[in-house]
């Protein structure tokens, strides 16, 4: 299982990871845009940055910025959040129902387009986490 830290810059996300690429010396293992993603997202969403990865070590750094519809929602201090990445769908499973107990789920745990069992929760001590087991190929 791998624990990974998932930042959230509102729509500053590809400035602050080239600078942390630069810092790091490592290359994107992935970057994707709103508008490669299955969706009809709005005009004002479509250059921002859905989900970029960046090795740092034995860890990978994420990252995404925040679609027009969420900025409401978006302040500095609640933009991190844990990525865990358990081993198994089950273990993905008894994670998220055990971490969302007493907290707040944000998006129930359900399969993705990008081949993942993936979740979204808040924590009863308010931390954010992202539940995301991908399937084997």
């Amino acid at each position: 299982m791998k624990l990974n830290p998932y930042l959230n810059f509102g729509n500053k996300t590809e400035q602050a990871f080239l600078f942390y690429k630069s810092v790091f010396g490592s290359e994107f293992s992935m970057i994707q845009k709103f508008k490669e993603a299955p969706g009809d997202f709005p005009d004002s969403d479509k250059e921002k940055i859905m989900h970029v990865a960046l090795p740092v070590g034995n860890s990978t750094l994420m990252g995404s910025d925040t679609p027009e519809s969420m900025m409401n929602n978006y302040k500095m201090g609640t933009n991190v959040s844990l990525s865990l990445e358990p081993d198994s769908k089950e273990q993905a499973t008894e994670l998220f129902n055990k971490l969302s107990a007493g907290g707040m789920v944000t998006m129930p745990l359900a399969d993705q387009f990008w081949g993942a069992w993936f979740g979204m929760c808040v924590d009863k001590f308010g931390i954010h986490w992202m539940v995301n087991y991908t399937y084997k190929k």
